[in-house]
């Protein structure tokens, strides 16, 4: 059964939240950041290409990791489309096969896609109860681009594959629509196990969420301004109690974010979701297990 406890919008920013003409700013100095070594239009790869985006990355894991030796690991697998027929909703998918104890278990995911105005698109976080870091969602590519995973595990090492996925205009496209609708339906979601609960072992789950994700470097088709930056940038899931996900998450998420997990279940109750943006906006959910 699905129950929602309580959705709200705080009037004020709050903790060390920003006004989004503050996050466009800044996203926006990203953009001219980026412009300098991302290829601006999808065409395929020379050496030379190859060689920037090559020198793209060892940028990138200098700002991300730096100090850090990222092992090529093929046990960190990546489900992608080689070419997408838009940058906008581009299914994108890790499984990482590495045990998820006590002792050993992978602690967290970063997701950059190297070619977007801001490359970060998602940390995610887990724990031994998370059962398998493992997640299914969808992101944006403004261009033809690597995206790279990096998988930190509870000893201290780091782990990365990468795909080549050709997609154009996810981040800065135009936007249509009513913008008071849209911010009005943000933060209502939808929750439901894949397949039948199973007591003491890995199950999955999959979220839906209602939201905008407006990146800052949109132009309104109907104001033909910027719409200012407005996304989903915290999200915790837990069950009866037990933290299985924790997401940090930026405009590189995909418009209406979709995300399946897994989480381990010793027992039947409650799944609970807790979603923050970057207006100060908080969200909660609730799906029974099992009972």
């Amino acid at each position: 059964m699905t129950s929602t406890i309580h959705t709200w919008r705080q009037p004020g920013l709050t903790g060390t939240r920003r006004p989004r003409a503050w996050v466009a700013c800044r996203l926006f100095a990203f953009a001219l950041l980026a412009s300098s070594t991302c290829p601006a239009s999808a065409q395929t790869q020379t050496q030379p290409q190859t060689q920037a985006a090559d020198a793209g990355w060892a940028a990138l894991q200098q700002s991300y990791f730096p100090g850090r030796q990222l092992e090529t690991a093929a046990f960190v697998r990546l489900t992608a489309p080689a070419r997408a027929p838009s940058g906008e909703q581009v299914p994108f998918a890790f499984s990482i096969d590495h045990p998820m104890t006590e002792q050993r278990y992978i602690k967290s995911v970063t997701l950059i896609v190297d070619g977007n105005p801001v490359p970060l698109t998602a940390v995610f976080h887990f724990t031994p109860d998370s059962g398998k870091a493992e997640i299914a969602t969808r992101i944006r590519f403004e261009s033809d681009s690597p995206v790279h995973v990096v998988a930190e595990a509870s000893d201290g090492r780091f782990y990365v594959n990468s795909a080549l996925v050709k997609a154009s205009g996810g981040c800065g496209g135009p936007v249509a629509g009513d913008n008071a609708a849209a911010m009005a339906a943000a933060g209502k979601m939808k929750m439901a196990l894949d397949g039948p609960f199973q007591r003491g072992a890995v199950n999955k789950a999959r979220l839906l969420v209602k939201h905008p994700m407006y990146t800052g470097l949109q132009r309104d088709l109907a104001t033909h301004g910027f719409r200012p930056a407005f996304f989903i940038d915290r999200i915790e899931v837990s069950y009866n109690g037990k933290p299985v996900l924790k997401a940090d998450t930026y405009i590189g998420i995909s418009e209406d974010p979709s995300i399946q997990f897994s989480f381990l279940a010793r027992e039947p109750g409650a799944l609970q979701v807790l979603i923050r943006d970057n207006e100060g906006g908080r969200f909660r959910h609730a799906l029974d297990i099992g009972t």
